[in-house]
């Protein structure tokens, strides 16, 4: 089916999908992906029903993520019965901690590629915002995924003000060493952070994009993704993903979202308008009933941001 567009001209081309609130590590800044927290999770089943009425929407791309994704026990299942509807990309995003024990099943059975948080390579650094000491597992994790043929992987790393913001150099060479592309991403606001740590360790990434666009070779900009600026250096890539409290965020969103407790989300930084579609599956409605909610969740997106 041709992708469709919301009311705002926007395609919606990427479903991502929360499978879980748990999470094994205890992110300082974490903002569990802009979901409430639950722990009612989507069967196996229930997600490959909800991916089977995207795809008939136009739908081309199924992220999943977390918390943390890998941590469910069914996690191959659910990417295979995915990769059964053939998407043109299915791809989670994961801490890493699990990557040894999954990252040949998870390939073998479908997904296409990854995205590890970690925002450091320093194993004090690491415990102080994690709360755990998994760097090394992380870093064996990283290594096996690009062994197994996942590809791209992308590292995503927040900064932080007086804590990792002097790292960024050590980690794109070690990114650049392994054919990783490096995401630096702009610390924002969540239910775990207030206003006084966003104070204390915002860090604003103009500067670093300013030096970027003077030594990059080249420069791309992702129309699809929020306009997101990529810089190539030296055979390396860094990609630039800005706080998402501004108009060109929302004008250019394409994406749709799935509670873990499947409920569709029209908006990452709204709640107040999820649209019900798992508990229509529990009670046995068809296919139609499963579309005309899907529809709803599509009509309900509204930029947060608009333009004036």
């Amino acid at each position: 089916m041709k992708t469709i567009k919301d009311h705002y001209n926007r395609p919606i081309i990427s479903l991502r999908i929360t499978i879980t609130n748990r999470c094994n590590l205890n992110c300082l800044y974490c903002h569990h992906d802009g979901m409430i927290k639950s722990k009612d999770e989507m069967t196996p089943d229930e997600i490959y029903e909800i991916c089977k009425i995207s795809k008939e929407f136009g739908v081309k791309k199924i992220r999943l993520s977390g918390g943390e994704p890998l941590i469910r026990k069914d996690i191959v299942e659910i990417v295979e019965k995915i990769s059964s509807l053939d998407f043109d990309d299915i791809s989670i995003t994961t801490n890493g901690t699990l990557l040894t024990d999954y990252a040949k099943q998870l390939k073998k059975v479908g997904l296409k590629r990854v995205n590890i948080s970690l925002d450091t390579l320093d194993s004090e650094t690491y415990k102080f915002i994690t709360k755990k000491d998994y760097l090394n597992k992380v870093k064996k994790g990283i290594l096996k995924a690009i062994n197994v043929g996942l590809f791209p992987v992308k590292i995503n790393m927040v900064l932080m003000k007086g804590i990792n913001e002097n790292e960024v150099n050590d980690m794109f060479e070690f990114c650049r060493k392994h054919g990783i592309i490096l995401q630096l991403i702009e610390l924002v606001e969540s239910e775990n952070c207030d206003d006084k740590f966003i104070s204390k360790y915002h860090y604003n990434l103009n500067t670093i994009e300013e030096h970027l666009s003077e030594i990059a070779d080249n420069i791309e900009t992702r129309k699809f993704m929020q306009d997101r600026k990529k810089y190539f250096i030296n055979g390396g890539e860094i990609e630039i993903v800005k706080s998402m409290d501004n108009t060109d965020f929302c004008k250019n969103c394409t994406r749709i979202r799935l509670t873990p407790d499947g409920k569709i989300k029209p908006c990452l930084l709204r709640n107040n308008n999820l649209v019900e579609i798992v508990s229509y599956i529990r009670k046995g409605n068809d296919e139609n009933v499963l579309k005309d909610q899907f529809r709803k969740g599509i009509t309900n997106r509204k930029p947060y941001y608009l333009e004036k």
